[in-house]
């Protein structure tokens, strides 16, 4: 057994396979690649060495399902149908659904990627010697970063593409659908009699820089609702500042949710297995009919968990792609 039942789901530089009085201590240590724009070497763990099995495991089983797809032949036997059914189902009943109808096949790519990477990782961390790589708050944290990343690019994308046109969306559920729409034609009409130089908001939305697009939209929102609402301008800023902390509080808060959900049920299940295994090595000088029963319930409780693991792992895999395809379609359709 190893020094310490945490050791399985632990990120290290060195690897263990084997430490018992049998075999002794049996190690790898994994090279440090030196860096020419650092001091320090850059040293491979074993989380990374198992994420890159991961996704080999991921290119060799759905690189010729993608093949096979391109030339219109379906998949034949348990084995590729099962795989396949996996895509079918993430793309109908979690992409399209909460993503929306025309938007989800952009995104479906990242969806199965994230899924099914994750999914590997959680099932890798079942084999004996390996460890899974979602245990760790860092890997899960980088997974977290992504979908944060994805989800709100794409929400600025679609702002700039559409010409922030969810803010008019909100405004006419509040206000009368086509209210604001025809305000603004009005305006428009006004300063430009012929209409021939007037500017579209979809057409001033372009020359936003993509960081700022979100600041400028709030902006104009508060600007549109002041006279409505008899708020003073002056007042309108610190408004806006408290909006925009609340609101980016919100988003990280969200990110962290999927990061910790993730770290928190792959680190505590391994952990739990390990202390029951444990239960063998803490029995061993107590009497030789004590350590068989010790022995026998904690292998019966090891393996009636692992089952239940393997759930989790695919559970767990499904959760995280479920809240990153739900705050995605929020945020491209906050109208709805």
């Amino acid at each position: 057994m190893a020094h310490s039942p945490l050791e399985h789901s632990k990120d290290s530089a060195v690897w263990t396979f084997f430490d018992n009085s049998l075999t002794g201590r049996i190690e790898i240590h994994l090279p440090a690649i030196p860096l020419p724009f650092r001091k320090e070497p850059f040293q491979i763990t074993k989380f990374m060495v198992i994420e890159l099995l991961a996704a080999l495991l991921l290119v060799a089983i759905y690189v010729p399902i993608a093949r096979r797809a391109r030339t219109g032949q379906p998949p034949r036997g348990y084995f590729w149908n099962c795989f396949e059914v996996i895509l079918t189902f993430l793309r109908e009943e979690v992409a399209k659904p909460y993503i929306g109808e025309k938007d989800a096949d952009r995104f479906v790519p990242y969806i199965w990627t994230v899924f099914l990477f994750i999914l590997f990782c959680n099932l890798l961390g079942m084999v004996p010697f390996l460890g899974s790589p979602t245990g760790d708050l860092s890997v899960t944290g980088a997974l977290a970063l992504c979908s944060f990343l994805l989800i709100h690019g794409a929400a600025i994308r679609y702002q700039l593409e559409h010409g922030g046109h969810h803010l008019e969306h909100h405004d006419e559920s509040k206000h009368g659908h086509g209210a604001h729409a025809r305000s603004a034609q009005h305006s428009a009409a006004e300063g430009h009699p012929d209409g021939k130089h007037a500017i579209t908001p979809a057409q001033g939305s372009k020359h936003i820089p993509l960081l700022l697009a979100p600041l400028v939209g709030l902006y104009r929102y508060v600007l549109a609702h002041v006279p409505q609402t008899g708020i003073p301008l002056l007042l309108g800023w610190p408004l806006i500042v408290m909006i925009v902390a609340i609101e980016f509080l919100g988003h990280v808060i969200k990110a962290s949710v999927l990061a910790v959900r993730l770290f928190a049920n792959i680190f505590a299940g391994h952990t739990v297995l390990a202390f029951i295994m444990s239960f063998i090595v803490m029995a061993k000088s107590a009497h030789p009919m004590i350590w068989g029963v010790v022995t026998i319930g904690s292998v019966f409780g090891v393996v009636a968990l692992s089952l239940l693991e393997i759930f989790v792992a695919f559970l767990q895999a499904f959760i995280f792609t479920f809240l990153t395809a739900l705050f995605l379609g929020f945020q491209l359709h906050m109208e709805h």
